[in-house]
């Protein structure tokens, strides 16, 4: 005696009454598979997720209404950070550093994931945690963190209408753009007493090896008849703060395991450092070749740029000791390939 088996009712066409069809909830986000005409469940046709989608015009309308907020709300902080990129040269960098986040993008677009229909809740979340504490720091009068809520609101914006997934993949070009906001008067001055201070003990002391007469009172060097005084603007903050966005932008490009990553980037600061000493070492040497006003302002000024470009030769040749001392993975398998 046969049981009657329970058929699940599923549409039909006139043309096929026994093609497979799919059942579909739009109250349930369940995994529904494909049935035959017998009502039987056909294991070898992939599963189908039904769920709650936004329609698209919602969607888009709120994507572009929320980029226009944006850009309207952050106005101010936008040309405060122009003005910031061409009056002060520690933070000049600031005008590569979206160019340079869409590089990253482009450069990992193979391993880019699918993004949704959906408007998800930990975006909206961020951004409303964002909205509240711009709203603080304008009833405290933190102006300098108006900068700083730009990413934050960009990283909640890509969460919210992408998709957390796709929000971790940008994630490294998306925290970049924190380098293009200065930092707050009172860490950046924290920051820059011990940059002078080892500036000026650390160039003074090579100086002493050269030969020259050179003595340190406190961030000032008296070199003979001349005094060099290692200011504020000479503390280092500009070439630290280059070095270490060209070390991160690397650690995301190589092919390597994540504690070299780290140590690529930490390597910044003794980088830093170095040329930022080796920066006062040659103006003082070159001090000694003429005393005419222009001539060593000019000294300074060439000796602050070509520091730059000398940082950059300390950063590749660390990567090229690294290299050599842990081979890095393309070259193990070019290698292993040779010896095949």
């Amino acid at each position: 005696m046969k049981k009657n088996r329970r058929r699940v009712p599923i549409a039909r066409t006139p043309d096929s009454d026994s093609a497979p069809r799919t059942t579909k909830s739009r109250s349930s986000n369940r995994l529904l598979q494909v049935q035959s005409g017998d009502g039987s469940v056909n294991p070898s046709a992939p599963a189908v997720s039904v769920g709650p989608e936004v329609p698209s015009v919602f969607f888009w309308s709120a994507l572009v209404a929320a980029m226009v907020a944006l850009v309207w709300s952050f106005w101010p902080a936008w040309v405060s950070l122009i003005a910031t990129w061409e009056r002060e040269p520690d933070y000049s960098h600031g005008w590569f550093v979206i160019p340079i986040g869409i590089y990253l993008l482009w450069n990992f677009r193979d391993s880019m994931p699918a993004t949704t229909s959906k408007i998800h809740l930990g975006g909206l979340i961020l951004l409303a945690s964002t909205i509240g504490l711009r709203l603080f720091a304008r009833w405290a009068y933190f102006d300098f963190m108006d900068g700083w809520m730009i990413p934050l609101s960009i990283i909640g914006i890509v969460w919210a209408f992408a998709g957390p997934r796709w929000a971790w993949w940008a994630m490294p070009a998306l925290a970049f753009l924190f380098f293009m906001v200065p930092l707050p008067f009172r860490i950046e001055n924290e920051l820059s007493r011990p940059l002078q201070w080892f500036a000026t003990k650390s160039s003074c002391f090579v100086l002493q090896l050269l030969g020259q007469p050179a003595i340190p009172e406190g961030t000032t060097i008296l070199l003979g008849d001349e005094k060099l005084e290692v200011e504020r603007a000479c503390s280092g903050l500009r070439i630290f703060m280059g070095v270490f966005a060209l070390a991160y932008v690397y650690a995301f490009l190589v092919r390597r395991v994540w504690w070299e990553r780290l140590v690529l980037v930490l390597a910044a600061v003794p980088i830093a450092l170095a040329a930022n000493a080796t920066r006062i070492i040659v103006t003082g040497l070159l001090y000694q070749l003429s005393s005419s006003v222009d001539v060593r302002r000019l000294i300074h000024d060439w000796a602050g740029y070509a520091m730059i470009g000398f940082a950059a030769i300390l950063f590749g040749l660390t990567l090229l000791y690294m290299r050599w001392l842990l081979p890095d993975m393309e070259s193990m398998e070019s290698a292993a390939l040779r010896r095949s």
